[in-house]
């Protein structure tokens, strides 16, 4: 017992730059109340009374409202959002290499720094989103943004013109999904999260398939006013995506207290009631959108080696559907099919990975269990990337089981993402620590886009040693590091509840609070 007490001396109060509170203080601070298995401070017991009495019919018409209004729009604009930066590779089978007279490692090299910005701006971009108290007008002005630079894309006349606007992509494309995340988080418990999150990658596969259609579609303009039909494509779907900008301004909705048009007062009331117990509660203003910067929650997810654990998942998603993304219509092409069929082809892919994201989350909050869920999609991923080594380059004679294997790969893929950031974004509180968090985890995870981009060379066609060779270990690797993490978070909530009385007995429940996650009361989502 001795040595758990200097445990909780010397790194709670590190963390929080305080010495355990006085039995004086502790008489002016409220006590926590335990509500549906949180315990939560500074909740009246009106508040509680009315949060676990409201009606289970009432509780479920009020989250169908949410899934209505917010999930779609979300979803649509994730949907855009993975066209814009992925249909180069459409553009790439329809002449743009050779227009813009461009070599395999220009290509490389553009596909890459788009995610350089990329991943620099997602965690500044969700600190100003925390000073935003209107989230749309911050996530349609960055739609409006990326649609105009998606538009002058199919402007461009040389490497350099295309670089330039990769680069503006990457800058205000960043702040989109960690935005996100952090918006569905004021509406959804913990066990609701994943399956929401799983829409947007549902999207974001679907992304897949509408870009060969729409490219198939679009690219029969070449010549109409004497521009290639490569040019089209980013022109047409840039134009759309300036179009949905601006509807984000008025059908995105915000947090529930800004929602008063479409929810009655009680379920407002309930809904923030929601938010505020989730995250053990501490002050109102803390809860909702529009606060100031917490400096020491950056400080504090910076030094949390979990995070980037979590963030190696993204990693190998990251890598593996970049990868896949901006070579699957070449990859197709190799397989003998002539363009409009390699473009046609590269959807039926994406639309068994919707399908697999979906039912993946789904299972995952049926039974509020992460690890699984990501074990399983890895481990498909790693024999998917077995099956087509084993094939030796020879995709075009072996056509059909290459072709099976490429979607067991895609199906694969798409469940990886929502899985981890339910996990991450599980594991983190208070609220402001959280944005921040979900922010860095998705900024160190897009580091892998980069390794993608340049993951299958063109003058490696049609074998891909290198691309197949790592995503096969992205798969194999991710798998073992899932495992592991599950095992640390066991750990640690073992030591958590031989620390929890002592805990209690040394500082107050407001203290406790402040220590999020790391407070001995705060036990970790398998």
């Amino acid at each position: 017992m001795a040595t758990q007490r200097r445990s909780v001396d010397k790194h709670e109060v590190e963390v929080l730059g305080h010495r355990p509170s006085t039995d004086a203080h502790l008489e002016k601070v409220p006590e926590a109340i335990d509500v549906n298995g949180f315990r939560v401070f500074g909740l009246s017991p009106e508040d509680a009374d009315f949060y676990t009495n409201y009606p289970p019919e009432k509780r479920k018409k009020v989250f169908h409202k949410v899934d209505v209004r917010l999930v779609p729009m979300l979803a649509l604009l994730y949907l855009i959002c993975h066209i814009d930066r992925a249909n180069i590779g459409n553009a790439k089978i329809e002449g743009m290499v050779e227009d813009l007279g461009m070599t395999g490692v220009q290509y490389n090299t553009v596909l890459s720094i788009f995610f350089v910005p990329y991943v620099l701006f997602e965690v500044p971009s969700n600190i100003v989103l925390k000073r935003f108290k209107r989230p749309s007008h911050y996530l349609g002005g960055l739609t409006l943004a990326w649609g105009i630079v998606m538009t002058c894309t199919g402007l461009v006349r040389n490497f350099a013109g295309l670089m330039v606007t990769r680069v503006l992509l990457g800058i205000f494309e960043a702040g989109f999904f960690p935005g996100a995340i952090y918006l569905t988080s004021f509406w959804y418990e913990p066990k609701d999260l994943s399956t929401r999150i799983s829409y947007f990658y549902c999207a974001s596969a679907m992304s897949g398939a509408f870009s060969g259609l729409l490219a198939a579609g679009i690219a029969e303009m070449d010549g109409v006013s004497g521009l290639e039909g490569w040019r089209w494509i980013f022109i047409l779907e840039g134009i759309a995506t300036i179009c949905i900008g601006v509807s984000c301004f008025f059908l995105l909705v915000d947090t529930p207290a800004l929602s008063k048009r479409w929810l009655e007062p009680e379920e407002i009331r309930y809904l923030e009631l929601s938010i505020f117990i989730k995250q053990g509660g501490g002050s109102r203003e803390e809860s909702g959108a529009g606060g100031r910067v917490n400096w020491r929650d950056l400080r504090m997810n910076l030094t949390n080696w979990r995070i980037y654990v979590q963030a190696y998942f993204l990693v190998c998603q990251s890598a593996l559907s970049y990868g896949i993304k901006f070579t699957l219509p070449t990859i197709t092409k190799s397989m003998g099919f002539a363009n409009t069929q390699a473009q046609l082809l590269s959807a039926p892919p994406y639309v068994a990975a919707a399908i697999s994201a979906v039912s993946f989350a789904k299972v995952s909050d049926r039974f509020f269990w992460r690890m699984p869920f990501l074990v399983t999609p890895l481990g498909i991923v790693a024999v998917a990337y077995s099956i087509i080594l084993s094939l030796n380059g020879e995709l075009e004679a072996k056509k059909g089981v290459a072709y099976f294997a490429v979607v067991l790969a895609v199906v694969g893929i798409y469940p990886i993402q929502a899985a981890a950031a339910s996990w991450n974004a599980n594991n983190i509180a208070p609220a402001s620590r959280r944005a921040i968090g979900i922010a860095l985890m998705n900024c160190v995870g897009n580091v892998g886009g980069i390794v993608g981009s340049f993951m299958y060379l063109e003058k490696e066609k049609p074998k891909y040693p290198t691309g197949f060779g790592l995503s096969l270990a992205f798969g194999g690797s991710g798998l073992i590091v899932a495992l592991l993490l599950e095992w640390s978070y066991k750990a640690a909530n073992a030591r958590k509840a031989r620390m929890a009385d002592e805990a209690k007995a040394k500082y107050t429940e407001e203290e406790l609070f402040n220590m999020g996650d790391r407070s001995p009361l705060f036990t970790y989502v398998l």
